[in-house]
């Protein structure tokens, strides 16, 4: 459980901008303590809790890249054929003697250069004639030969601290001498859905009643990005009780995550819930999808309440919480690629505020990425998610875009 200090988490006036936000949970949330130590095959999405560096050369000795002949580049005749006689062969995993002066010796792809050798030649470009071997000119110093530590020295930084580790890095942290690293625990999250008009995937719809989609949503996301979820239920709109199952639940998790309730209405009872307990740190974000999001600390853990909608949702999820939770986590956040596509559709907006507008792609005729907006508006509309490749961003000062225009992307398919 995090326990924060409590000042300054007041915040009112105008919509924040969504920087903002992130730099601010970034300045007030502090990294949470625990680590422990785990094999490679656990490793994979954990969060390095410190910098991993080579325990020895890798490669470890000099090696041939090629199966071939090695030889000491000065026993060949420069601008002519060189014929060697051949004296040895050195399999990978076996130990080289060293190459006598003035031949060659057989190596295969891995095996360690013999002692006196630093060139090798490729078994297709030369011919063999019973012991000895015919080798072409114009072969460079050094060629086909891999040096001790040319991939990384001894002691050189493998893994920096804060990166989530990924298959590569687990397969380099073995090659460089590690069976295990030190991670950061992961992140407990409790997660709540808020409303009386929520009933659970699967149960009967009684009259007004809509099923729970968010809590889907939010915890197949979050599992995703390596945190352990609380799936807590649904808070109705009581404001008693959602007091109290946010302080039970603030008492053993690093972050409280809701959906819905943080606008003004009046049964929209999280935000005040939140400022009883705790502060704001800000509420209203100028960012569309979803400007109601609130966040702060309840009981002194960190918590963050998302609007209603389910795009919404995904967006803020998307650009408020994977930053926070990087944060807490103790990760280097790496914001979600982009890349540039062209607009095949005019769009209008507020200047202000910075908005994402869920779009699917398709080949113009001159062959090049066009954007074209999914038919249907609305932070409610779950089909714009499923029926769409990404999202593109608008900037927060722009007014629109006319076709042609070049747009950020983010495809859905890449974001988690």
């Amino acid at each position: 459980m995090a326990q924060l200090t409590d000042d300054c988490f007041a915040f009112g006036g105008k919509a924040m901008r969504v920087e903002e936000a992130v730099a601010l949970i970034a300045e007030r949330f502090p990294p949470l303590a625990g680590t422990e130590t785990v094999p490679l095959a656990l490793a994979d999405g954990r969060i390095a809790a410190g910098d991993v560096f080579a325990r020895h050369d890798l490669p470890p000795f000099a090696n041939a890249a090629v199966d071939g002949y090695a030889v000491c580049f000065t026993d060949l005749t420069r601008g002519a054929e060189t014929v060697l006689p051949v004296r040895g062969r050195v399999a990978a995993g076996a130990a080289a003697g060293e190459v006598p002066t003035g031949s060659a010796v057989r190596i295969f792809t891995g095996a360690p250069m013999p002692p006196g050798a630093d060139t090798v030649f490729m078994q297709e470009d030369v011919r063999r004639d019973g012991e000895r071997v015919h080798l072409p000119p114009g072969l460079k110093p050094g060629a086909n030969a891999r040096p001790a530590g040319e991939d990384l020295g001894q002691g050189g930084l493998a893994i920096p601290a804060g990166r989530r580790l990924r298959p590569q890095d687990l397969a380099l942290a073995a090659a460089t001498g590690h069976a295990d690293l030190l991670v950061r625990r992961r992140l407990r999250v409790a997660l709540f859905s808020t409303g009386d008009e929520l009933t659970e995937p699967g149960a009967p719809l009684r009259p007004g009643a809509i099923h729970d989609s968010n809590r889907v949503l939010l915890a197949s996301l979050l599992t995703r990005l390596g945190v352990t979820v609380s799936d807590l239920g649904i808070l109705r709109d009581d404001a008693a009780a959602v007091s109290a199952r946010l302080a039970e639940a603030a008492r053993d998790h690093d972050l409280i995550l809701t959906s819905g309730g943080v606008s003004t209405g009046e049964e929209d009872h999280v935000k005040a819930a939140v400022e009883a307990q705790g502060r704001l740190m800000l509420w209203r974000l100028a960012i569309k999808p979803g400007r109601p999001v609130a966040a702060g600390l309840v009981a002194g853990t960190p918590f963050v309440g998302l609007p209603g909608n389910p795009v919404a949702v995904y967006v803020t999820l998307l650009f408020v919480v994977r930053p926070l939770l990087a944060q807490l986590g103790g990760a280097l956040y790496e914001p979600p690629l982009s890349w540039p596509v062209r607009a095949g559709f005019p769009y209008r907006k507020k200047a202000g505020r910075r908005e994402f507008v869920r779009v699917s792609l398709a080949r113009s005729e001159d062959g090049r990425l066009e954007a074209h907006k999914f038919p249907r508006d609305g932070a409610g509309v779950l089909t714009s998610l499923t029926e769409s490749d990404g999202l593109v961003e608008l900037p927060d000062d722009a007014t629109g875009i006319v076709p042609g225009d070049t747009l950020a992307y983010y495809p859905h398919a890449l974001l988690w």
